[in-house]
């Protein structure tokens, strides 16, 4: 039986001495996925590994026929059978390893093995062809103009779709495996002549830092590890599953970090408004564009203070000018009405819910009833009054237009909190939770980053570019906030 550290000696000369270490540590001969193929070549043992459903059986069959035909030359020395074997890996990715744990981390991960008799070198030729999905657009960032491919599980399919859209040298795929036992592949993606090399720094060090048996649950047990983020619900990092945005955020500056199996990647840093932020303003003419991003920073606001606001009105009348006395209910119920609210908000949570888990084809009918007959009913019977359903389902729908599922959660979080104080202590829990939230965001850092930036700290050229989508030639400069070396996004001459 080996040992952990009998895996970091060079690969043996004896063949026979791999099969053992194959068959001891990996499981070969019990693992009906693993495969083993027997060559002889020039009476040299030749052994190739690979895995079963990770490899292009073609390519793999193509390689097998090509070392076979090594037997066909004559007057050909074997003295150096292995350069003879390396040169006939007609691939364009064959690379020479020495020791043996690489050899069998390679194999796992897709990539065919050539152990050659006598040679203390083994070689790794790269014919993955991991399953998949072919992309398509993410159904939860979906635009009515705009490209329509989006990331996969594929990490090599997610690199290529963002170097599609940048062809720069500068753009640097960095490779990290984290997970002890999954090896899973991260990859850091940036421009090298713009990210902040602190940030970079700190990433990388995060990362390598990572001591874990696996990443089944791939960019969010990575972001876990890379944000101390605690009970905070606001996310400090923002996912996308569209390749477009992914490279607009590279090119301000921004740092991806792409975890195979996983369809989103992490976007780094990020910020408050970064999480409201949709590829759909940037699709539509500045005019449109803003228009559209006031419609949804006055949805993010709804979300938050509409229920809360409501209900300040209904404990305290005095508040509402005589023109407005009609907000409120007009008839008496026996239930409390901050209950009804939070009855009803977690009856939209549970329809949520049950949408996600719902099959299509049954979806449109769960929906019919919930809206026909459960909505209609409980105001029949006076569970509800009507109000309570209108504004509740306002407040739902102000949610829904947030970009970022995590930010309307934790919105939905805040607004709940805020009914409680404003329950409890009305005009002044309303003060008081709005402050509180305030002071919250003001203070929240992600990765260095202020979260609330650009209006605490306040700066004006990123607060006129938050509130208004501006056309991309007068959008000179790169945002301050991720500190790029280069802060110029055109020559200055271009202005």
């Amino acid at each position: 039986m080996t040992s952990k550290t009998d895996l970091k000696w060079p690969i043996p000369e004896s063949v026979s001495e791999v099969e053992h270490y194959m068959k001891q540590r990996v499981g070969l001969g019990v693992s009906f996925d693993l495969n083993l193929r027997k060559l002889k070549i020039f009476k040299k043992e030749v052994h190739i590994y690979s895995v079963s459903g990770l490899v292009d059986t073609i390519y793999a069959i193509q390689l097998v026929k090509e070392l076979v035909d090594l037997n066909n030359i004559e007057k050909l020395s074997s003295k150096n059978i292995g350069e003879l074997i390396e040169n006939r890996l007609v691939n364009q990715s064959v690379q020479p390893v020495k020791k043996l744990d690489e050899l069998i981390e390679k194999v796992l991960s897709g990539l065919i093995g050539v152990v050659v008799e006598g040679e203390d070198t083994a070689y790794v030729v790269d014919v993955r062809s991991y399953p998949g999905r072919s992309p398509q657009e993410p159904d939860t960032e979906k635009v009515v103009r705009g490209a329509r491919d989006g990331f996969v599980e594929n990490i090599i399919m997610n690199t290529a779709l963002i170097r599609r859209r940048i062809r720069d040298p500068r753009l640097r795929y960095e490779m990290i495996r984290v997970g002890e036992r999954s090896k899973s592949d991260v990859a850091v993606a940036y421009l090298e002549d713009v990210a902040d090399p602190d940030l970079l720094s700190v990433i990388r060090k995060e990362l390598k830092a990572i001591e874990v048996d696996g990443l089944p649950m791939a960019d969010k047990t990575i972001e876990e590890f890379l944000i101390n983020q605690g009970f905070n619900p606001f996310p400090l990092v923002r996912y996308t599953e569209r390749a477009d945005i992914a490279a607009a955020h590279i090119l301000e500056g921004h740092v991806i970090i792409i975890v195979d199996t996983s369809p989103s990647v992490i976007i780094a840093p990020a910020t408050f408004f970064h999480h409201i932020q949709h590829a759909e303003e940037f699709r539509e003419s500045p005019s449109l564009g803003t228009f559209v991003r006031w419609t949804r920073f006055l949805g993010v606001w709804v979300s938050i203070f509409l229920l809360p606001l409501w209900l300040l009105f209904v404990l305290e009348p005095s508040l509402l000018p005589e023109k407005m006395s009609f907000i409120g209910p007009n008839q008496q119920t026996n239930i409390p009405i901050v209950l009804q609210i939070f009855l009803a908000d977690f009856g939209i949570e549970f329809l949520r819910m049950a949408a996600i888990h719902t099959p299509t084809p049954l979806s449109t009918a769960m929906g019919l009833i919930a809206a026909v007959l459960i909505g209609q009913i409980a105001i029949s019977v006076g569970l509800f009054v009507p109000e309570v359903i209108l504004y509740v389902a306002v407040s739902g729908i102000g949610s829904f237009t947030t970009p970022s599922y995590e930010l309307s959660v934790a919105n939905k979080i805040a607004r709940m909190l805020m009914l409680i104080l404003v329950a409890i202590f009305h005009t002044p829990g309303f003060v008081i939770g709005s402050t509180i939230l305030l002071i919250f965001l003001v203070y929240t850092r992600a990765l260095n980053t202020p979260y609330f930036w650009p209006f605490i700290p306040f700066e004006p050229k990123g607060f006129l570019q938050i509130v208004i989508r501006r056309a991309v030639p007068g959008s000179m400069l790169r945002p301050s906030v991720v500190h790029p070396r280069n802060r110029y996004r055109q020559p200055p001459n271009q202005q």
